[in-house]
């Protein structure tokens, strides 16, 4: 483990023994991690799944990557283990994960494995399972999910790091805007902000001109801005793996009466919403706040989307983009929890708002700390 690595190797020996607790209430000798997210959390390594490739994890000892030779150094640069098993790209990944597990001489009784993981398809589960005749998988993908969702003090340091970029990332942003100047302009100067500041790499996140409600995931156009066009902002900053997220809005020119009070009602919506996210409030309460006067006031005509979502560590080789494993909408219950953190997001008719949130013992917290309000040039 080098300078590189994300946090002290404490970080990565506790979230090792709370999954450990898992796998002894599920009688398990053996898990078997393969999605990044959940690789990432236990080892500090963000592996690509262009060959399949999975960490073996006991109730002893070290966890193991079986993974491609040509991978090893980087692994054993950043990850808080060093047990790595080297495959060559000419030999049968699987295969070589049910020879290792054989090998190492773990209980293969029962086994755990993540049933929604991206990265292990049903072709390959039924190799794995033609090989390993005997044991039986269990599936924990749901006690994965849960070990991430209340971050631990570092994990919230470097949101809060991410949010810092993203505040100032986006009042430059909002300063280089104007008419004649276009989406990608934007997107150009949030970028390079990125980069400067510390992020991870320069991936903005969707800059585009808003128009209705439906603009939040728009594409960034060539067009130059006019007086009267809204630009739209949801910047993303990564730091060391985990991203913040903040929506702003840029009226070109002056905004019109009808703009200003529906930006002004969906802040004072938002300001309740985030206000009341504390320990023990179900999800569902939470969403209510936004989701009932929103609709009754017609500011939108339907109410399609979450307000909210889980963030924390989003790694580069992953097809999720937003993690919804926790998420606020009419139907959810679960409570909330001190050191959970959200994405919390509201839009109404070309325009939007959002922040990320921390959920303290004492109450919520806002990381992202830049103006709420609408600007303009």
């Amino acid at each position: 483990m080098t300078d590189l690595a994300v946090f002290p190797h404490e970080e990565f020996a506790t979230r090792l023994a709370r999954l450990r607790a898992v796998m002894a209430r599920h009688d398990l000798g053996l898990v078997l991690i393969d999605r990044a997210e959940f690789l990432a959390w236990l080892t500090g390594y963000d592996a690509s799944g262009t060959r399949y490739r999975a960490l073996l994890v006991g109730m002893e000892g070290q966890p193991v990557l079986v993974d491609r030779t040509l991978d090893a150094a980087p692994y054993l640069e950043v990850s808080a283990w060093d047990e790595h098993v080297a495959i060559d790209d000419s030999s049968d990944m699987l295969a070589a994960v049910a020879r290792t597990m054989q090998e190492r001489g773990w209980p293969l009784e029962r086994v755990g494995i993540d049933s929604a993981s991206y990265n292990l398809n049903v072709t390959g589960f039924r190799n794995l399972k033609s090989s390993l005749p005997d044991t039986s998988w269990i599936d924990i993908s749901d006690d994965l999910e849960a070990l991430r969702w209340i971050k631990s003090p570092a994990e919230i340091e470097r949101l809060r790091q991410a949010s810092a970029i993203a505040d100032a990332a986006m009042a430059e942003t909002i300063a280089s805007a104007g008419p004649g100047k276009t989406e990608r302009d934007a997107a150009a100067v949030a970028s390079a902000a990125f980069v400067r500041l510390g992020a991870q790499h320069g991936e903005c996140g969707p800059i585009t001109a808003g128009k209705g409600w439906d603009f939040l995931h728009g594409h960034t156009h060539n067009r130059p801005l006019e007086a009267g066009d809204v630009l739209h902002m949801e910047l993303v900053p990564n730091v060391a793996g985990y991203s913040a997220r903040l929506m702003r809005n840029c009226v070109i020119g002056k905004p019109s009466g009808e703009q200003q009070d529906i930006a002004d009602r969906l802040i004072a919506l938002q300001d309740q919403q985030i206000a009341a996210m504390r320990p023990g409030v179900a999800a569902r309460d939470i969403d209510a706040i936004v989701r009932g006067p929103v609709l009754a006031e017609g500011l939108r005509e339907t109410f399609d989307n979450v307000s909210g979502y889980t963030l924390g560590h989003y790694p580069r080789f992953s097809p999720i983009a937003s993690d919804f494993s926790r998420c606020f909408l009419p139907g959810e219950d679960w409570p909330l929890e001190a050191g959970m953190v959200f994405h919390m997001y509201l839009s109404a008719r070309g325009l939007a708002i959002s922040e990320t949130v921390v959920v303290n013992t004492d109450g919520p917290e806002r990381l992202t700390q830049i103006e709420r309000r609408l600007f303009h040039t």
